[in-house]
């Protein structure tokens, strides 16, 4: 692996801070995260945010085929150089935006799932994140590396304060596991925290499935969009339209203290509020 520094500099390029870039600079961390990802030679593999290289050409030598996603242009000719000289052969370079890509469509003509790999810049985590949960019909896993204060949010467990929007609605559709922490001395530039890498297993067997998952999604919004605030008054005062009244009578079927606060509810408490508010209020109140 090149230094990410010697080859920015040769191609005149800069790395951009409003897309986040931090380039993973060692050659033996690339490695552990490609074997620790437990890719074999049939899997495909969506990857998010390419950049050098450094973890597309390890893994390429693994995988079937890497589909390596990159929105800056810059990168892209560089790219393709460095996968030339290291005689990469199966890797499909896709100019464009992640939040942009039908996963599902590209997992639907492959005829097969997709394992998501990425360094994920941490100004856009959280959407690709959601992305990545409504695609999942076409995603097996992911293998994601997230600054630490994202990692710590997104394992967080209920009752504290990390414990968040992501968090729950990952755990409603996948399971979680720590794969490794990387020093932030690993990265050029280098940033101010360390990073971890996270697998996330989605599973189809649900062991609470919402009546309509995407109310689900917009329940957990909501409770979360001001979160100290009780439940009551959070949904109440929410993009939900939902009377006093309504959340009242939805927070006592479902057996929740109305003066408890969102991050104190298990995923299991939120599917069966859901499902409550679903059954209370009008169709066009669930849909908007």
């Amino acid at each position: 692996m090149t230094s990410p520094r010697v080859l920015l500099s040769a191609w005149k390029i800069r790395a951009k801070k409003q897309l986040g870039q931090t380039f993973l600079s060692d050659p033996s961390t690339a490695a552990m995260i490609a074997a620790r990802s437990g890719i074999s030679a049939d899997d495909v593999v969506l990857e998010i945010g390419a950049g050098l290289g450094a973890i597309t050409i390890p893994v390429a030598r693994i995988a079937r085929t890497i589909y390596a996603v990159e929105i800056d242009s810059k990168l892209i000719g560089l790219l393709k150089n460095e996968l030339l000289t290291e005689s990469v052969t199966n890797v499909v370079l896709m100019e464009k935006n992640i939040l942009h890509l039908d996963i599902p469509e590209l997992s639907e003509r492959l005829r097969r799932k997709i394992i998501v790999m990425g360094n994920l810049p941490y100004n856009i985590s959280s959407q690709i994140l959601v992305k990545l949960i409504n695609s999942r019909s076409g995603i097996s896993r992911a293998i994601l590396m997230f600054q630490k204060e994202l990692a710590q949010r997104i394992a967080a467990q209920p009752g504290c304060k990390d414990y968040g929007r992501l968090t729950v609605m990952l755990k409603y559709c996948a399971d979680l596991k720590t794969l490794a922490t990387v020093d932030a001395a690993k990265f050029f530039p280098k940033p101010k925290v360390d990073s971890e890498v996270i697998e996330i297993r989605f599973t189809s067997s649900l062991k609470n499935r919402a009546n309509d998952e995407q109310f689900l999604f917009r329940v957990i919004k909501a409770a979360f969009g001001r979160r100290r605030k009780t439940l009551k008054n959070a949904l109440a005062g929410s993009e939900l339209r939902i009377t006093t009244d309504d959340v009242l009578r939805a927070l006592d079927l479902a057996g929740i203290d109305p003066i408890r606060r969102a991050e104190t509810l298990k995923v299991s408490e939120f599917v069966t509020l859901s499902n409550c508010l679903e059954n209370i209020l009008p169709s066009g109140n669930q849909s908007r």
